[in-house]
């Protein structure tokens, strides 16, 4: 392995380390959220189904 094959490896392996420790970050940071342990939804009373409404040409 001539010397630019091993610091393009290095450089490479040095850049899969910072993403995979932002990534790790950015997972730690979402899994502090609650827990929703007492099983109740935060979505209370919605609406029913909303048609879409639709438009038609007159043919005549």
């Amino acid at each position: 392995m001539s010397d630019d094959e091993k610091t393009a490896g290095a450089a490479s392996d040095d850049m899969k380390r910072k993403f995979r420790e932002a990534l790790e970050k950015k997972n730690s940071r979402t899994r502090q959220g609650e827990a929703h342990l007492d099983g109740d939804s935060a979505v209370h009373g919605t609406h029913g189904a909303v048609t879409k409404r639709e438009f038609r040409r007159k043919s005549g």
